[in-house]
């Protein structure tokens, strides 16, 4: 049950809600905490907030403060990666990355959560990579007070089956390259692919074991990614020969390596004539000549999939076309970006 008491008559009173400032281009943030005192000296700034009424709160039992059902709710999505603070900022609960890793949702039951209607809440986009100490999410109650039943069903709900807000940790893995490409093989140009895979593993905390170089032989190519079996590999990336021209046969060197499970092109550009497969079970990657010249590729966007395990098949490549399309801006943001989302 909630009174209304005038401001002027509220001294005295404890604040049964965080109340809210607004400084349009400024700031937004909480001006009063839930459980401060008023005093006279506050009188008037809520006034200039807006409050000319201060609620008197009296719980039923059945009732359920925004402060309390934040941190049920929060305590029941949050999984394993995943932190947040029982201070409650103006009836929120923010979740934070605890470690580096990557971003995963659990979108049908978050949808199922939110269809719930007094309950809210909102994350990042499934599959992104995040720091350490970064907001992957918030919830909160929407009415200042619920019934304790919907609160219990939200619990129950966001409980259920895998936790809906996880970051999953990158495993550190022995990466082995293989450059291909007889113009390359053959010292006619220089390779610039060594590097920018180098460095994209090196930043995700994975080392390169060897890095072999075959012309375009199907042949030559296959005895290269075996080589990098024998150095302990436990991720292979080829660059190049990946398209449709006739000199073009890593693909087929993949093959000849023993791969299976191959996924070959995809909805996304850059990276449309990208591949993934395994041989065993070790992953690898047919890198197109886009991942050179484009900051962010598929590769990017798949990369950390698969060093937590997942095995991507046909219908994973499919659902990436919505969003699939880079908008090549002249300065990348990226994962700050729709490109994969």
């Amino acid at each position: 049950m909630k009174k209304q008491i005038p401001v002027e008559q509220a001294v005295g009173m404890v604040l049964p809600h965080d109340i809210t400032e607004i400084v349009p281009g400024k700031c937004k943030g909480r001006a009063f905490k839930k459980g401060h005192i008023i005093r006279p000296e506050d009188v008037e700034r809520l006034r200039r907030l807006g409050k000319e009424h201060i609620y008197v709160l009296e719980l039923a039992a059945d009732e359920v403060h925004e402060n309390e059902a934040a941190l049920l709710l929060a305590a029941a999505l949050a999984g394993s990666g995943v932190e947040y603070s029982d201070d409650v900022q103006e009836g929120k609960v923010s979740i934070r990355a605890a470690q580096d890793g990557l971003l995963k949702i659990n979108k049908d039951n978050l949808f199922r959560f939110n269809l719930l209607g007094e309950v809210s809440c909102s994350t990042l986009h499934d599959c992104t990579p995040v720091k350490q100490g970064e907001q992957v999410a918030a919830v909160r109650l929407i009415p200042l007070i619920g019934k304790r039943n919907v609160i219990d069903e939200a619990v129950t709900l966001a409980a259920a089956g895998e936790k809906i807000v996880q970051v999953l940790p990158l495993p550190q893995v022995k990466a082995g390259l293989v450059i291909t490409g007889s113009e390359v093989f053959y010292g006619r140009i220089e390779d610039k692919f060594e590097a920018v895979l180098r460095g994209k593993l090196t930043a995700l905390g994975s080392e390169v074991v060897r890095v072999g170089f075959a012309p375009d032989d199907a042949t030559l190519i296959a005895a290269e990614l075996r080589l990098c079996l024998d150095a302990g590999a436990e991720l292979i990336i080829t660059s190049g020969g990946m398209s449709v021209d006739p000199d073009d046969v890593t693909r087929a060197g993949i093959r000849k390596a023993g791969a299976e499970d191959i996924v070959y092109g995809t909805p996304v550009l850059p990276g449309a004539m990208f591949l993934v497969g395994r041989i065993g079970t070790v992953p690898v990657i047919g890198l197109p000549a886009c991942g050179m010249f484009h900051k962010i590729t598929v590769f990017d966007l798949v990369l950390p999939r698969i060093l937590t395990g997942e095995r991507l098949r046909r219908e994973d490549f499919a659902a990436m076309g919505h969003g699939g399309l880079c908008r090549n801006c002249a300065i990348c943001h990226y994962p700050v970006c729709n490109f994969g989302k």
